[in-house]
This record gives C-alpha cells, structure tokens and sequence, in this order.
C-alpha cells in the first residue's frame, strides 16, 4: 500500500463516519467552522488576566503560529494537493471550501501552534488542550475539506516549532522588555479609568451611609 492509497484510505474512514452518524455532523462542522472563534476568546481572556506567565504563554503561541505557517507554506511549495472533495468522488462535504493547495492544514497549524503552547506552560491542562488541537484536525477531515496527511503535517510542524519557541523566546530579554512596555501602557491607560471607578464607588458608599442615616432617624 503507497503513502497516496493510505491517506485515502484513512479519510475515506474518518469522513464517512458522517454518514454513518449523520446526528454528529453539526458538531463536526461547529467545530470545523467556529472553534476559532472561541479559542480566539479564549486568548484575548487569558491575555488580560494580566498575568506574566499567562502573557508570555500566548506570545509564544501566536510566534509558533508565525513559525509554523511560514514553514507550512514551504512545505506547500514542495507537495500539493486539493482538498479531498476536489480530488476524490463521493465524499460527505459538509462545509464550502474554494479548491486550492490543503497541504498542510492551516486550522490545525493554528490551533496545535497554541494549544501546544498552552500545555506546555499549563501542564495540568495538557489533556483538555491536547484534545481540542485533536478535534479540530479530526472534523476538518469529517467534514471533507482535508486528508489526514495535511493534518498530521500541520501538527506536527507546530509541535517542532512550539517546542522550540518555548525552549528559546521566554529567555530572550528582548521580549520580557517589550511585555514590560507593553503593561506600563497599559497601566497608563487604564489607570483613570480605574481612579474613576473607585471615585464612583466612594461616592456611592457616601450616598448609601446618608440614606442609611436618614432612614434611621
């Protein structure tokens, strides 16, 4: 069997599991589609717990991710493919995709990138963020728009790269300067906004002693 009759092989198994199990779908597509959209939330919450490490933790994700894609777009350069559903017949296509080169899989390069970034800060969470990166590859070949070796390609090149920038960039000067940076603009702009929300607090507590006074009386 050559490596080309093994990735159909293996699609044709993953995919057609939606016709089996059609009631699955629009979880598959859900997260196909619109997990980005969380993890996207997901990213901008962690950033502002306004935690060093927290903070430090998605820096590293989103350069894996810079990484990762640029070394996903040589590896384009050297295989191309389709997407399945333009290559192959009968297959269970459940989203719409324009046909251009699949390999590797951009979703899971994204989602790997930081998913494998945030297991490697938050051990303890290893297994959740592991298996969201796994998820994400796994409905993008259900719902026809990847073969398993554009997938595999895509985690495993954000692997490398997360491991690597995690090893490497939390000790570069540099970045812990331009975070520092970063928090003392931050600090500078929200620094009114929070003296103004104290003063509103302090003064409605004055308001509500004096009214508690009056009803008293």
């Amino acid at each position: 069997m050559d490596f080309f009759e093994l990735n159909t092989n293996v699609f044709r198994m993953i995919n057609d599991l939606g016709k089996q199990y059609d009631y699955l779908n629009p979880s598959a597509i859900f997260i196909a589609e619109y997990m980005v959209f969380l993890l996207a939330l997901a990213v901008i919450v962690i950033w502002f717990t306004r935690n060093e490490q927290s903070r430090m933790m998605v820096v590293c994700g989103m350069i894996t991710f810079v990484i990762a894609e640029m070394m996903g777009k040589m590896a384009g350069r050297l295989h191309s493919n389709n997407q399945p559903f333009a290559e192959l017949a009968n297959v269970n296509q459940l989203i719409e995709k324009a046909v251009d080169n699949s390999f590797p899989s951009d979703h899971t390069i994204l989602f790997f990138s930081f998913c494998v970034s945030f297991w490697l800060f938050k051990r303890g969470w290893w297994l959740f963020w592991i298996m969201l990166a796994f998820l994400v590859g796994i409905s993008r070949i259900w719902v026809g728009v990847h073969f398993p070796a554009d997938v595999l390609a895509g985690a495993i090149l954000s692997t490398i790269s997360g491991l690597v920038v995690y090893l490497i960039v939390p000790k570069i000067s540099l970045i812990h300067k331009l975070l520092g940076g970063y928090e003392r603009y931050e600090e500078m702009v929200l620094s009114p906004l929070t003296k103004s929300k104290e003063k509103n607090q302090r003064i409605c507590k004055r308001k509500q002693g004096c009214y508690n006074t009056k009803i008293s009386i």
